[in-house]
């Protein structure tokens, strides 16, 4: 499943390798896939979800855009 996903490690810096190993991980969506595939979710649920995010979403805008509360 991860085929030609290899990190080689030089100067035993493990922290290095393994923040690459994070980012081509994340670039290629496999960690995103398998969240996905560990729960079925059926697309009218997944139609709530994304309209409530975006409602969410909607709601923070418009409070960022309000004038602050009076001071006085």
């Amino acid at each position: 499943m991860i085929s030609g996903r290899k990190i080689i490690v030089t100067d035993g810096n493990v922290e290095k390798a393994l923040r690459k190993l994070k980012k081509k991980v994340t670039e290629s969506g496999i960690l995103q896939e398998v969240r996905d595939r560990m729960e079925y979710v059926k697309p009218t649920t997944k139609r709530k979800m994304k309209k409530g995010q975006a409602r969410s979403r909607w709601r923070k805008f418009l409070r960022d855009q309000q004038l602050p509360p009076k001071q006085f």
